[in-house]
């Protein structure tokens, strides 16, 4: 009999405590999770700030939260350094909400934080060439834009590091006896419209992106 009573006891407290912990939230006010997703926002816990923009956006697909909501979270992700989850809300953001007059700027964002990911990537010459192509065809786009001057900022200096990281490479190379893999990054060094004396080759080529 004790043993019986012991185990009905532990059964109740179980079941007691579970039905006292507060269970999953849903079926809440747009403006609910929207204040929910600021507040992690603003302590800097952008895992539960993105629970809850999802929570936002599954049960409020249409709601006019949803743009501030997403361009708040990229600017959290590219203050985080997370530039690949900033550019997953700005291309949704182009998706769905972005008009003409909205464009120049969200595209400019987008560059902007493929630009600042050099900070944390290092020696991505694909991302170095995407990020030039994303410039170049930012300008052909808009060519009025106020935020050109700024683009043509960063093409600039993506240009300086890929002048220094062939410079790099074309060393390397003839290094190790690769003469020929040598001689076609050299000429592209010596092709480039940099010159050598115009720049002060850093210890790193990845300081030309600092200081933004």
């Amino acid at each position: 009999m004790g043993r019986k009573l012991i185990l009905t006891i532990c059964s109740l407290l179980f079941i007691i405590g579970c039905s006292s912990k507060k269970g999953p939230e849903y079926n809440k006010s747009d403006i609910y999770w929207y204040n929910k997703m600021v507040h992690y926002v603003a302590v800097g816990d952008l895992d539960k700030a993105d629970d809850y923009f999802t929570s936002l956006q599954s049960e409020h697909f249409s709601s006019p939260l949803l743009p501030q909501a997403l361009l708040i979270l990229a600017q959290a992700h590219m203050d985080e350094e997370e530039y690949l989850l900033a550019n997953y809300y700005l291309d949704e953001y182009i998706k769905r909400f972005a008009g003409p007059e909205e464009l120049p700027f969200i595209k400019f964002l987008k560059i902007k934080s493929s630009y600042l990911a050099f900070k944390s990537i290092n020696r991505d010459q694909k991302l170095l060439q995407e990020t030039i192509q994303k410039a170049l065809k930012y300008k052909e786009e808009f060519p009025e834009s106020t935020y050109l001057p700024m683009v043509d900022t960063i093409l600039t200096r993506l240009y300086m590091a890929q002048y220094v990281l062939e410079s790099e490479i074309a060393s390397l190379y003839e290094r190790i006896g690769k003469e020929r893999a040598a001689k076609l990054y050299r000429e592209r060094v010596e092709n480039s419209w940099l010159k050598r004396e115009e720049i002060e080759i850093p210890k790193s080529w990845i300081d030309y992106l600092i200081n933004w």
